[in-house]
């Protein structure tokens, strides 16, 4: 019998993004999603047109204000834990967690990126 904890991921929807051509609809897939510690997660983002600059995935824990995990596709930020990564290009952008862990509950979204790690 499977005796490890479940966890529980969600995620939005649905965002808008700003884009050259005007508002770029942003999808993310699955929209919410179960899986025990230890698992390994992917999350999808693909957008309405072409995000020439690549995404940011964030990381919003209730409660708290969101937290940026990952910039400019694939970029992990200090203190971020490496079971986090990311890939992508165009249209289509994933975050990958490795060996889910109970603090990995949150909401995760992708935001189109322009620069580097936040200052």
């Amino acid at each position: 019998m499977d005796m490890r904890a479940p966890a529980q991921l969600l995620e939005l929807h649905l965002l808008w993004l700003q884009g050259a051509r005007g508002d770029i609809q942003v999808t993310h897939s699955p929209t919410s999603l179960s899986a025990a510690v230890g698992d390994t997660v992917t999350i999808t983002c693909r957008a309405s047109e072409d995000i020439s600059y690549g995404v940011h995935w964030n990381q919003k824990k209730s409660g708290k204000a969101p937290k940026q995990l990952i910039y400019v596709v694939d970029q992990l930020l200090s203190g971020v834990p490496a079971r986090f990564s990311g890939s992508g290009s165009g249209t289509d952008f994933t975050l990958t967690i490795s060996s889910l862990q109970p603090e990995d509950i949150a909401v995760y979204f992708c935001l189109q990126g322009y620069d580097g790690p936040p200052q």
